[in-house]
């Protein structure tokens, strides 16, 4: 690991990160409905607009800006802005069983990923030992959703999943001189995955 190269504001971003988890985890526990879920996603990407107009437009320079945003996110909207906005999209689209694994993908194996590796700059792929962590960590918490609800056929949607995540995990390109940031494309990348098994296969409704 490279725990000790990484700085405070680093280490405190993959835990703000890891937290997200608390959600999805929330509906799996019966804590949350779908619907309240749903409902929680679209006011809290409500609330991270208008912190990123504020901090963007109005030039607000709260100090927590500082410790949660990277360089290259100066100008361009933040990644936890993207986090949010990757989750509720998901959610909005894809039924429970296909959105579930693609937040915890993003909130639990983009973090691992990251304490294994280390910073890079925008375009800078991730190393093999990295990349395979990802896809482990993406197939452990996805597998328990997926099992349950289509079998083997599950399981195969789950490494689909896991494959998306891990390549939308795997570099961030340069479009425009805007960086893909994996925090918007990992949940898409994933529930497409798991979503293309299930209706080939027929084994599960996906939307």
């Amino acid at each position: 690991m490279h725990l000790g190269s990484l700085s405070k504001s680093e280490v405190k971003r993959r835990l703000v990160h890891a937290s997200g988890a608390s959600v999805p985890l929330g509906y799996l526990a019966g804590v949350l409905s779908w619907s309240h879920l749903t409902l929680l996603m679209v006011v809290l990407s409500g609330v991270v607009t208008v912190l990123e107009i504020l901090r963007l437009q109005v030039g607000l320079d709260w100090a927590i800006y500082d410790e949660l945003t990277r360089s290259y996110e100066q100008t361009n909207l933040a990644g936890y802005a993207l986090y949010v906005y990757s989750m509720t999209g998901v959610v909005l689209v894809f039924e429970p069983h296909v959105a579930v694994p693609g937040m915890l993908m993003l909130a639990v194996g983009d973090p691992v990923s990251g304490l294994l590796g280390r910073t890079r700059e925008a375009g800078e792929p991730k190393g093999l030992r990295t990349l395979a962590a990802m896809f482990a960590v993406c197939l452990a918490v996805s597998v328990p959703v997926l099992y349950p609800v289509a079998g083997a056929v599950g399981v195969v949607a789950a490494a689909a999943g896991s494959v998306g995540a891990t390549v939308a995990d795997g570099v961030k390109p340069v479009v425009w001189g805007y960086v893909v940031d994996d925090n918007a494309s990992i949940p898409p990348a994933a529930c497409l995955g798991i979503a293309a098994v299930l209706a080939a296969t027929g084994a599960a409704a996906v939307v």
